[in-house]
């Protein structure tokens, strides 16, 4: 008997699914009620304008119109500032 494993081993499945987090909509497109705008882990992108919040922090349009996004100061807890990136769904 082999005291080694052969070349190539496989990971016997145990290896996890791709997450397709990111930007799914852009600027300029049209979001309709419900659709995903943008899939992300924490708070990259704050919510604006027309925009939920899910609670895997998901952000989704809750009205018809025109994506638009902008970036804003924001006032942390500590006292900090730092500029976000903030998505609007504009309707028109």
């Amino acid at each position: 008997m082999s005291k080694t494993k052969a070349a190539g081993t496989t990971r016997l499945g145990r290896d996890s699914k791709p997450k397709y987090l990111g930007v799914k909509l852009y600027e300029g497109q049209k979001a309709m009620p419900g659709n995903i705008l943008i899939r992300q882990k924490g708070m990259k992108f704050m919510p604006g304008e027309n925009v939920r919040v899910g609670r895997d922090f998901t952000l989704y349009a809750a009205k018809e119109g025109v994506i638009k996004f902008s970036t804003k100061r924001k006032i942390n807890f500590d006292g900090n500032r730092r500029i976000v990136k903030v998505v609007n769904v504009e309707v028109k």
